[in-house]
């Protein structure tokens, strides 16, 4: 129980940050609108750093906050299939609530905000050339670097490292892909950080929003999976699992 608590608690802190950093940069009448890519960038590092030592400070030691990770870790032993399954849902549940701190944190400012899409934009991804074999492409790759990396750094040649200082890598690994693969789709490389935050656009009373642009949600849903077992696959074939 306490690993789900953890997981639920730690994605809220990822998205209410994460989220956070869309909104504050796109939003009209924030101070930091306009801000740019590199805030986004390490505002998402950042918005992982303290998801990860929150959830491991309420007794989820493996902090994955994104379905991806535990589904790479369970192909790995690290979970049972039932376990998996529900620290996906804790995940899926996090990234929900995290996004409905931020409407609230931002309330005035989505009245203030004409377009449509930059609302959505602010909780949800989506792609900067609309071609869905490419997204999802794109999608693999990001999140196979994600949890590629993840393998590397916490291998047995690169450690033990410090205690602590584990989710100062991991952050860092998120805000290298975000400078370097990051613009094509808004690297979502998890469920927890699409879905649930999709799910709370269309359900929170946000003025003057649009549709949840269901039609692409599957790609930043289903791609990170697939980028997630590739890369359990590599580490696997490499000999570092």
């Amino acid at each position: 129980m306490d690993n789900l608590v953890g997981e639920f608690v730690g994605t809220t802190v990822l998205l209410a940050f994460g989220c956070g950093v869309n909104a504050n940069l796109s939003l009209k009448k924030t101070f930091a609108n306009g801000g740019g890519w590199i805030c986004t960038a390490w505002g998402w590092g950042l918005a992982v750093l303290l998801g990860v030592y929150t959830a491991v400070a309420l007794g989820a030691p493996q902090a994955d906050l994104n379905p991806s990770v535990t589904l790479a870790k369970t192909l790995a032993g690290v979970y049972t299939v039932p376990q998996c399954l529900a620290t996906m849902a804790a995940e899926l549940a996090g990234g929900v609530a995290g996004a409905a701190v931020v409407w609230l944190a931002y309330l005035p400012h989505w009245e203030e905000t004409d377009d449509q899409g930059t609302k959505l934009g602010v909780f949800a991804t989506g792609p900067a050339v609309d071609k869905p074999a490419c997204n999802f492409i794109s999608e693999v790759i990001a999140t196979f670097m994600l949890m590629f990396l993840i393998w590397m750094v916490f291998a047995v040649p690169n450690g033990p490292l410090p205690p602590g200082f584990g989710p100062y890598c991991v952050a860092l690994i998120i805000v290298a892909i975000g400078l370097s693969f990051g613009g094509t789709t808004g690297y979502s490389m998890n469920m927890a950080r699409d879905l649930g935050p999709r799910i709370a656009h269309a359900i929170l009373p946000i003025a003057g929003k649009g549709d949840s642009n269901w039609g692409y949600a599957w790609i930043p849903s289903l791609a990170p999976m697939a980028g997630a077992v590739l890369a359990y696959a590599a580490a696997k074939a490499l000999g570092v699992l």
